[in-house]
């Protein structure tokens, strides 16, 4: 099992690697298209700007190796932003393709709520899925955004959450799956989650 983390010059690399360590999980923090063409697992962290990410994400050349590696079988899971780029556009940076591997768009919260959302809040499953196996009805982790994700199909959704209404924070569809909070400043239930990843 090879497990890489993808590094594309964005993102919470340091702490998602951490957290692995915890595991116990040997992984790759890696640029190299090749190493993340192999990977059987790959993480695709982001911490901020959709469109910037997306950009060094492509002027790395790193769009296709990963597009390789789930051809041939590996998994996915997008983290925060790296969440937010599974989808095909956000509203954050306008004209700016996501990789479109689930289909929907990404939304700002309203003006009526307080953004960032920041700080710990409940999940709500709605899916029996390998990724949130574990995981308690109500069980919180920790958020960090000010954008969410639209599903286009609402059969990729996974789990859900409430601010200003419900909005989706776990989604998936075949080997792609990606979730909005910050597993890796989750405790005990992040890391229950990164668990089930590697070894789903």
């Amino acid at each position: 099992m090879t497990l890489a983390i993808v590094d594309y010059g964005v993102g919470n690399l340091g702490s998602v690697g951490r957290a692995f360590r915890r595991l116990g999980v040997d992984f790759q923090l890696t640029s190299d298209p090749e190493e993340i063409r192999r990977a059987d697992f790959l993480v695709l962290p982001g911490v901020g700007n959709f469109g910037e990410s997306m950009r060094n994400l492509r002027e790395r050349y790193l769009e296709r190796p990963i597009r390789e590696a789930l051809d041939r079988g590996g998994r996915l899971l997008g983290i925060c932003v790296g969440f937010q780029m599974l989808f095909d556009k956000s509203e954050e940076a306008p004209g700016v393709p996501g990789l479109g591997l689930l289909r929907g768009e990404v939304k700002g919260f309203g003006p009526e709520l307080v953004v960032p959302h920041v700080g710990w809040n409940q999940l709500e499953a709605l899916r029996n899925e390998p990724l949130l196996e574990g995981v308690a009805p109500g069980e919180c982790f920790y958020f960090l955004h000010s954008y969410y994700a639209v599903a286009g199909d609402e059969g990729v959704v996974w789990a859900s959450t409430e601010y200003g209404g419900r909005f989706c924070s776990v989604a998936g569809a075949g080997p792609v799956s990606g979730i909005q909070f910050h597993p890796e400043k989750s405790q005990a239930a992040g890391l229950r989650l990164l668990s089930n990843f590697v070894n789903s």
